[in-house]
């Protein structure tokens, strides 16, 4: 799908990106890692076809910078930075849905998905919206186009945790179609949406490695939780994430998304002195339970003509 060799760029005389050679297959999801000046954003925007560069770079065998417009045309971008448009946000919609063939309807339905009702909204200019607002009308223009690549620097970074569940929905929904780039700075914060890091220092790429690909996008954790006492911090960081307590405050329930458990954990780790019990447990579908429960009558047959008592 991508093929980088000895991709190399500088600016003046300071070498950006080193000699880069990368091939990436459909399918696969990328965590693009690395601080500061490691030229993160110098390989994106070579992939979008924005430098004159040395070495070549093919996008489903296309070159982006000399074809550039049919290269765009299947890639969904979602910038850190949203640019500052002061064109309405109906007129942005049908803009970016006319340059990629898109249905402009289908960004108002991935809009809505995520909590953004753009009816309301369709004669604001763009950059009067909320930072959140306007994360998630990137995000669905860039979901709302038939991609095969989608390139995302920091894609929920804005997003409230229900957003972000829905956001991982999206993703699975195209996780066997499009290749997906997630660039971020922290790894913690994207681990568990990828099965690639790539990790870059000094225009190189220093790490290169395969990840466990076991959590699902669209997989949901039941969790519940045991105060020792009732607290106000704890109780506002939970109610930011859709959880319910009982009258007292100190049992509280609800559903983490399967790619932001490490970030809940991360959340809940500042009140560990106040948490006497933490449950998560995968919540599974039908077929998933099914499975599951085959095996261990599976397990239990075995045992049985072993000769060993089954519990």
């Amino acid at each position: 799908m991508i093929r980088c060799e000895n991709l190399s760029k500088s600016f003046r005389r300071a070498r950006v990106l080193d000699g880069i050679n990368l091939d990436i297959a459909l399918g696969e999801r990328i965590a693009l890692i690395g601080s500061n000046g490691a030229g993160k954003t110098t390989l994106i925007r070579c992939l979008l076809g924005e430098y004159v560069h040395d070495g070549l770079v093919t996008i489903d065998g296309r070159s982006p910078r000399q074809e550039r417009t049919k290269v765009l045309g299947a890639i969904g971008f979602v910038p850190q930075l949203p640019p500052p448009l002061k064109m309405p946000v109906g007129q942005l919609i049908e803009f970016s849905a006319s340059l990629s063939g898109a249905d402009p309807r289908q960004i108002d339905a991935i809009a809505g998905r995520l909590g953004l009702a753009v009816d309301d909204i369709r004669a604001r200019p763009f950059i009067k919206l909320s930072g959140g607002m306007k994360q998630k009308l990137l995000i669905a223009i860039a979901l709302g186009r038939d991609a095969k690549l989608l390139i995302m620097d920091e894609p929920a970074a804005n997003l409230d945790p229900e957003a972000r569940k829905i956001f991982f929905d999206l993703l699975a929904e195209r996780q066997e179609s499009a290749t997906m780039i997630i660039s971020s700075h922290r790894i913690d914060e994207v681990a568990a949406l990828v099965n690639r890091v790539i990790e870059m220092d000094l225009g190189k790429v220093v790490l290169d490695d395969k990840v466990a690909d076991d959590v699902s996008l669209s997989g949901r954790f039941a969790c519940r939780l045991v105060a020792r006492r009732a607290d106000a911090a704890l109780a506002k960081a939970l109610t930011a994430w859709q959880f319910t307590a009982d009258t007292a405050g100190l049992v509280w329930q609800g559903e983490v998304a399967g790619p932001d458990r490490l970030r809940f954990i991360g959340m809940i780790s500042r009140y560990v002195a106040l948490i006497s019990d933490l449950n998560l447990a995968e919540i599974l579908g039908a077929d998933e339970a099914a499975a599951l429960q085959g095996g261990r009558a599976k397990d239990a047959l075995l045992a049985v003509a072993d000769g060993e008592t089954v519990q």
